[in-house]
């Protein structure tokens, strides 16, 4: 070949070769996906609904929650709730709906965790730590019998 022979390689000002296209085509998705997951564990502003008064049979029997202590128990309706016996002969009852992404929270001693995203309450419904909003609901219940019953006395 001479010395004049043209180069048959293609130069383009602002043509992006293809390392960098993958670098970019990267960079997207690692932006998508971070999009994502900061969504599912974005908070709800939304509360908790309060659980209805019912009427019904016995949520639970008072001698089945420990003093100082809660349980699991649900409504008529299905509908999860906590019930908290903070001194001998007086229940609370809490929604055991998460205010963060509305996962179902469980006594766990002297607290009520949440297994989605770690948030924690006391027994009196108020967040103590974790991405949860605002504290959990409270309803009316009362005891006839040692009964626990929804709504009041």
């Amino acid at each position: 070949m001479s010395a004049t022979a043209q180069s048959t390689a293609h130069t383009c000002t602002g043509c992006l070769d293809r390392r960098e296209v993958l670098v970019r085509a990267g960079l997207v998705t690692m932006g998508v996906a971070a999009a994502g997951v900061l969504a599912a564990c974005g908070g709800s502003e939304a509360p908790a609904s309060e659980a209805p008064a019912e009427s019904g049979g016995a949520l639970a029997q008072l001698a089945d929650i420990p003093v100082g202590g809660a349980v699991s128990a649900k409504l008529a309706d299905g509908q999860p709730i906590i019930l908290v016996q903070p001194e001998k002969g007086t229940v609370v009852a809490l929604t055991a709906v998460c205010t963060h992404q509305q996962c179902t929270v469980a006594p766990e001693g002297d607290e009520l965790r949440c297994p989605c995203h770690g948030s924690v309450f006391d027994l009196t419904g108020a967040n103590v730590s974790g991405p949860a909003p605002s504290p959990l609901a409270q309803f009316d219940v009362h005891v006839s019998n040692g009964a626990v019953l929804a709504g009041k006395a």
